[in-house]
């Protein structure tokens, strides 16, 4: 989702714009600049990636070691690593340039490279990166569909929507009403910031759910379900917004569009999962080569996300249909299997990459610009906060459930929330201190969410424990 792809895809169906006209975004990724930069390039995604892998497994580790889910480690590993710190893994977002990337001073040192190269690499290198985090959590979606339960979701399909609904109404009313009454915002801007708290990251929150076994429970069903449709609610809720900020009016067709092709992708899906599994297994069964699994699966998931992708929803949504599909296969079990080396190669440059993005210097007080927004900040992460607790309340005819996990479950923003703020500073709505205090939001909502989520099933588990005589 960081996203130039996904930033594109949203303006131009705001604006009008031919997707041609963004061929220039993807030049670098391409094309490189001079045929003889691309072993260069090869070079910085290589030393990038050793980077990546190395501070992962290092955060992981002491995150397991402290008892905190791995996926924080990782998270943290990424932000010391990224602009917050180190600079060693750093994207062109935010005005960066190569000169603050220490990968590229040292490729530009070795090489000894003119400028314009520097930047054409840094470029280059930078969408790879992007790229391969997106695959990174198209294959983790992927995989937590195949590690749910497609019958046991339909059963909580009615409170996964009600949780969704809740979790995308109350933080946007309270957070628009809230920064035009008490903070004078006007309506467009505040309408955006309020936007910007309906989102919610199924990838880290199913990461964490799947590293505490926690994926098939009840909770956690009720959880991935209502992020799922929460993401389509976001698509429709930033379509909304978008067109408002671009005209001053709602393109209603481009919304009821969005509705449909969401839904009738979703459950059309689902209905002919049944008929695509036997050929599936049939395929799998004709197949003698090596790979005679999980190649045919990863043709359908990638097939699926580019579908998704394709009528503007989101390829992850794709990817996690096609593992609700391919659950129900007889190949399951061994699918499992096959899948999870291929999801700790990939997942990992995802986790890390959303840490490096998270600029944390927006938290120094002592910047004017970021003061006048950290009060603004503290009103919206008590919003975000508190507009997704409400809806573990929201859950019904479940006696016994977790209502704390479930709102702890729908708390982080991710990497969701930064392409909301992403497009609110290009579209020019937010003025500075509004878009740093969304940054700050998302940034620790982000961080928050899985160590809460640890205590919130720790309090199920002791408190089980306790009534067991």
């Amino acid at each position: 989702m960081f996203l130039q792809e996904t930033l594109a895809a949203f303006i131009t169906r705001m604006d009008g714009i031919a997707p041609s006209n963004f061929v220039p975004l993807f030049a670098p990724l391409l094309a490189t600049a001079e045929a003889e930069n691309a072993p260069i390039v090869l070079a910085g995604v290589l030393l990038s990636l050793v980077i990546i892998y190395l501070s992962s497994k290092l955060g992981s580790e002491v995150a397991k070691r402290l008892d905190f889910p791995p996926v924080l480690g990782e998270l943290v590993a990424g932000v010391i690593v990224g602009v917050s710190a180190l600079h060693l893994i750093v994207f062109p977002e935010g005005g960066l340039t190569a000169n603050d990337s220490i990968v590229m001073q040292a490729l530009s040192l070795i090489n000894t490279l003119t400028p314009e190269a520097v930047t054409d690499i840094f470029s280059s290198q930078s969408e790879v990166i992007s790229v391969l985090a997106e695959l990174g959590v198209i294959v983790l979606l992927f995989e937590i569909g195949l590690e749910s339960d497609l019958r046991q979701l339909k059963e909580v399909g009615i409170q996964a929507t009600v949780v969704a609904c809740v979790g995308v109404v109350v933080p946007f009313v309270a957070g628009t009403a809230g920064l035009m009454t008490i903070f004078g915002v006007p309506a467009i801007p505040a309408i955006f910031a309020g936007a910007a708290l309906t989102a919610t990251s199924i990838g880290i929150t199913s990461k964490v759910l799947s590293e505490l076994n926690q994926l098939k429970s009840k909770e956690g069903q009720i959880i991935v379900g209502a992020a799922v449709i929460d993401d389509v609610l976001g698509i429709v809720v930033l379509a909304v917004v978008a067109s408002l900020a671009k005209t001053g009016e709602i393109d209603t067709g481009n919304v009821i569009y969005l509705i449909v092709s969401s839904t009738v992708f979703l459950f059309g899906s689902i209905f002919l999962g049944g008929v695509f599994n036997k050929f599936f297994v049939k395929t799998v069964e004709a197949l003698k080569t090596r790979g005679n699994v999980v190649i045919p699966a990863f043709i359908f998931a990638f097939f699926m996300a580019f579908l998704g992708n394709a009528i503007h929803l989101e390829a992850i949504l794709g990817a996690f249909a096609a593992g609700l599909v391919l659950d129900e296969s007889d190949a399951r079990n061994e699918l499992d299997e096959l899948v999870k080396p291929i999801a700790d190669l990939l997942v990992p440059i995802f986790f890390v990459t959303v840490g490096a993005r998270a600029d944390l210097g927006v938290l120094n007080p002592a910047v004017p610009e970021n003061r006048a927004g950290l009060l603004i900040a503290v009103f919206l992460v008590a919003v975000a906060i508190v507009g997704k607790l409400v809806t573990g309340w929201a859950v019904f005819g479940q006696p016994g459930i977790n209502r704390l996990a479930i709102g702890v479950g729908m708390i982080p923003r991710g990497e969701v929330g930064l392409v909301f703020a992403g497009i609110g500073s290009a579209s020019g709505v937010l003025s500075k201190p509004l878009e740093v205090s969304i940054i700050i939001m998302v940034i620790l909502t982000t961080f928050l969410a899985p160590p809460f989520l640890r205590v919130a099933f720790g309090q199920q588990e002791s408190s089980t424990s306790e009534s067991t005589p």
